[in-house]
């Protein structure tokens, strides 16, 4: 990255030279988080009052009546978790490689987290943006001062962070083309340019961008404006990305959902000058590889590219609802109170939670360990799975791990699931994707990688 503010491309050394000086320290917990979970529990292990096989069958029945079917859920009902582990309600435990689709960065019920949650419970959890609240601004401050950005906007997920991406980049081209932006009958760039394999969403805007046309075809039309190119391939992107015509230009630095695939260095590089050829500004869609799941702070350090936007959210709250889009100063310029907005947005419950996040997360020595797990993981998977003609490649960066076979990943991820490893899948459904928590241990890896080589074989014997 060609800089930080205050010099921290170093990561870590906090938001500002003395972090007392720019961000108001926050008071201890009030409240034992242990005093709490025995009266939610029974058990000290967490276990849950109701427990067994019966408990099982009738949450699962009941969720059939009484829930939208818009998941396939797995057959099994997870009561309780504790760091890389979770339990069901039959008492089975699992190791979790999932961490809620790269969510809970710091596991589950991770002691500074749960009492972040606690201390700001107990004060206010939600003013509306119609009032100034410290932890909305000490987020902020965080987001700003260890990015390449300026400023930072606050919504509840990803796709909400990309559609918010989108707006501020329309209008940003109107005003650089120098029309009113609110006459409805002035021309200006519009188009957007996403990737194949990319996923950026499942709201109408977002949608659009978003490759997969299964998730598309139900709700046609789509939004008009868009032009896909092949990723990691810069000719087929520079015949998408016209001066006068784009507006701006969306990627993952990381592919997640697509199947774990890494950006190439020149690709990147090659958006960013093509971006600024044609006027357009460069969107990096960081809600999967964003913040520590590389093994950076943030994915694009990987490359020394920068953006003009940032879109963030899975593990920024470690599995409370957030997302966010950092901005450089000339995009910020172009927005005005009423041009976009979220009721619940950057309210102080879940911005004080994630300034507890980020402050473990940004440290490099966390990030440094997040780099070894990572090579620990995918070296370890080569081991136990590389013998199976049907594993074609281990690849991603840091713990953003996937298994490329030449087969459905979902029967391997169903046997691993019954001798207790949690994984997904990713890609067309022939990758095994690993985004475990960042906390996971040494340990557990190993039994990952045993146990996912012992799955493939059962599944696909040779």
């Amino acid at each position: 990255m060609a800089h930080l503010k205050h010099q921290h491309a170093a990561l870590g050394r906090g938001a500002c030279e003395s972090r007392a000086r720019c961000i108001v320290p926050r008071a201890a917990a009030t409240v034992d988080p242990a005093n709490v979970v025995k009266g939610v529990f029974k058990s000290s292990n967490g276990a849950p009052a109701a427990y067994g096989a019966d408990v099982a069958q009738r949450v699962i029945s009941d969720e059939s009546k009484y829930v939208l079917h818009t998941y396939a859920r797995a057959p099994v009902v997870i009561s309780h978790g504790k760091g890389a582990k979770m339990w069901d309600v039959e008492g089975k435990e699992y190791i979790d490689m999932a961490a809620g689709i790269a969510v809970n960065a710091l596991g589950h019920s991770d002691a500074q987290w749960f009492a972040a949650l606690a201390e700001q419970a107990q004060q206010l959890a939600h003013t509306s943006n119609l009032y100034h609240t410290q932890p909305q601004v000490e987020l902020a401050k965080r987001l700003v001062e260890n990015s390449f950005a300026d400023k930072a906007f606050f919504c509840n997920t990803g796709t909400e962070a990309n559609e918010g991406a989108i707006k501020f980049a329309r209008k940003w081209a109107r005003v650089q083309a120098g029309v009113d932006p609110y006459d409805a009958n002035a021309v200006a760039p519009y188009e957007l340019v996403s990737f194949t394999s990319c996923f950026h969403g499942r709201t109408m805007g977002a949608l659009a961008l978003t490759y997969k046309e299964q998730y598309k075809t139900p709700f046609y039309p789509m939004m008009p404006g868009h032009r896909l190119a092949e990723y990691n391939n810069l000719d087929s992107a520079a015949a998408v990305i016209e001066k006068g015509k784009t507006a701006a230009v969306f990627v993952e630095p990381v592919q997640g959902e697509g199947g774990i695939t890494p950006s190439k260095l020149a690709f990147l590089k090659g958006l960013r000058e093509l971006c600024d050829e044609a006027g357009a500004l460069l969107v990096f869609d960081e809600v999967q590889c964003g913040l520590g799941r590389t093994g950076k702070l943030w994915g694009h350090q990987l490359y020394g590219v920068e953006p003009d936007m940032m879109t963030l959210a899975k593990p920024l709250a470690g599995g409370l609802p957030i997302g966010a889009v950092l901005l450089k100063q000339h995009v910020a310029d172009v927005m005005k109170p009423g041009d976009h907005g979220s009721t619940f947005a950057g309210n102080p419950l879940v911005c004080h939670v994630a300034c507890t996040v980020f402050d473990i997360i940004q440290n490099p020595t966390f990030l440094t360990s997040v780099e070894q797990k990572g090579h620990r993981l995918r070296e370890g998977l080569k081991r136990s799975m590389g013998s199976s003609p049907h594993v074609k490649e281990v690849r991603g960066v840091g713990l953003l791990v996937g298994v490329q076979l030449d087969m459905m990943a979902g029967p391997v991820v169903d046997a691993a699931r019954g001798m207790g490893v949690l994984a997904i899948t990713a890609g067309k459904g022939d990758v095994i994707r690993l985004v475990p928590p960042l906390v996971v241990t040494d340990a557990e890896i190993d039994k990952c990688c045993e146990v996912l080589g012992a799955a493939i074989s059962k599944v696909a014997p040779h």
